[in-house]
């Protein structure tokens, strides 16, 4: 085809309207489609529901589908498309401007009942409509997404973003009590909570559980990866979604501008597959990190000892070798936040938590705090023996101070180095613990093993993002540290096999 005779999808080339509510590509809406039992294209009887439309692309590949796996059983074209757009699709929009966009690129007009609809209803709606939902607030919050009344408490002529489908308690009132084959969508991702920054509340979630309600036949979304691991107020959800045996595909994308052009979603997206019908425990993972490098695993959404999604497929035979001696783990000698109990504010403002000055300068036979000054920067402080401290555990001992935060939680990142404390030496809340040793060659050689590509590998099965506290060294096996170690001598004591090594080789960055 000349680039003269190109005529590009209109609905591949829409600018998102922001990071949380992003327009899928056509693309990307038929490898989705693409999960379904193709057989419900082929029935007059299947029945679509998009709940978060935006820009139609769902409902108008889905009736492309429809026209040609209809052709035999309604060979009359327009009474065929008459029948799939009465019959077989509908959609609720996430706002009064996509609804205009669902109509145009189903209908090819805005308007349903006007005569240049592929398709002519009695109303302007046809079959894909948007009501003016108001939020129900109850102490400053919407009860059901979770907005800010402060934020969103505004006058008619700004949007609301109080969507119709998860704002109700009777689900039977969603186009009458209509029962639905698929229920498919890009939900909206998030709404910001008024913090500062961009702080904000995930709500993606509550179009899944919404539409579980509804119990369809098959249920598909693409929604940001993040609740797989961590997320504000996602852990209700992820402890039930991840228990759910109706799941039977993730397709995983740790780069999510492989399905968004331009976006930026840390942590990644992926698009699911729910069966209603399906009873197996087992789900379909998908690494998917560009065409050449895509991995599927067929496995347990949670594996025997573990308490979260592991996403890497390339780690589960390594996870259930280690997992199977039994071992300590490593978070056991990890200290929670706060380890002698100051907060990361201490050196600027210690009266702010009722305790006394502190010294830029050294203190004879005094305590040496390490955490970061007015600059972010990496300082000491110093305090006289007796200071009165909220906790002194181990402060005796040697210690390692590792950052709480660390990287972004890409497999293979590297580690800032620690403190090497000494006895008398304590920390603020910016690090967590390692310790303590009774010498300071027990401190070194527990560095040695931290420094490893094995101790890295583990810890990557749960560290997801920046946070680098004590429940993400979990998996971590601990250690005899009377000598030091190195990956040969980690790789032999669990069996790992050659293309297990390899991976890690591979995947790991040195650490000098």
């Amino acid at each position: 085809m000349s680039k003269l005779n190109y005529n590009p999808d209109v609905l591949s080339c829409l600018a998102n309207l922001s990071n949380d509510e992003v327009f899928t590509p056509p693309s990307l809406a038929n490898q989705m489609l693409d999960m379904l039992p193709q057989e419900l294209f082929r029935s007059t009887d299947t029945k679509f529901l998009d709940p978060c439309a935006k820009s139609g692309v769902f409902l108008r590949e889905i009736a492309k589908r429809l026209i040609a796996g209809l052709a035999d059983k309604i060979p009359d074209l327009q009474e065929r498309i008459d029948h799939i757009m009465h019959h077989q699709l509908y959609g609720i929009a996430i706002t009064r401007l996509t609804s205009l966009m669902s109509r145009r690129s189903l209908y090819c007009s805005k308007n349903a009942s006007g005569k240049y609809a592929l398709s002519q209803f009695g109303t302007e709606d046809g079959n894909i409509r948007f009501k003016d939902i108001r939020h129900t607030w109850q102490n400053g919050k919407c009860k059901y997404c979770g907005a800010s009344q402060e934020v969103y408490d505004r006058g008619d002529d700004l949007e609301s973003h109080a969507y119709e489908f998860i704002h109700t308690d009777k689900t039977n009132t969603l186009y009458n009590n209509m029962t639905f084959d698929v229920i498919i969508g890009n939900p909206p991702y998030q709404l910001s909570d008024g913090g500062n920054g961009a702080s904000a509340i995930p709500i993606y979630h509550k179009f899944i559980t919404q539409a579980i309600k509804l119990k369809p036949r098959y249920l598909t979304m693409i929604i940001p990866s993040r609740w797989m691991t961590g997320g504000r107020g996602l852990d209700d959800f992820r402890k039930t979604f991840l228990a759910d045996n109706r799941l039977s595909v993730i397709h995983d994308f740790k780069d999510a501008s492989l399905c968004f052009s331009g976006v930026e979603i840390k942590g990644g997206v992926n698009y699911f597959l729910w069966e209603r019908d399906k009873v197996s425990p087992l789900c379909l993972i998908i690494n998917d990190n560009g065409s050449d490098e895509v991995k599927e695993c067929k496995r347990p959404l949670i594996e025997k000892g573990c308490d979260v999604f592991i996403r890497n497929n390339d780690l589960i035979t390594i996870y259930r070798k280690v997992n199977s001696r039994k071992e300590r783990s490593f978070s056991d000698i990890v200290s929670s936040m706060k380890p002698y109990g100051l907060r990361g504010d201490f050196f600027k403002s210690p009266q702010k938590y009722g305790l006394p000055a502190i010294s830029e300068k050294p203190i004879k036979d005094g305590y040496v705090i390490y955490g970061l000054d007015e600059k972010m920067k990496r300082s000491r402080r110093y305090i006289p023996i007796n200071y009165p401290l909220p906790k002194k555990d181990d402060i005796e001992k040697f210690k390692l101070f590792m950052s709480r935060n660390q990287g972004e939680g890409i497999l293979g990142e590297t580690f800032v180095p620690p403190v090497f404390a000494k006895p008398n030496e304590l920390c603020t809340e910016t690090f967590v613990v390692i310790g303590g040793f009774d010498n300071e060659q027990e401190m070194y050689n527990c560095w040695s093993y931290m420094k490893t590509k094995f101790f890295r590998t583990m810890l990557g099965m749960k560290k997801n993002d920046q946070g680098c506290g004590q429940s993400v060294y979990q998996f971590v096996p601990l250690q005899d540290f009377s000598k030091p170690w190195t990956d040969e001598e980690l790789y032999k004591k669990y069996g790992l096999t050659e293309e297990e090594i390899q991976f890690i080789e591979s995947m790991i960055r040195p650490m000098e």
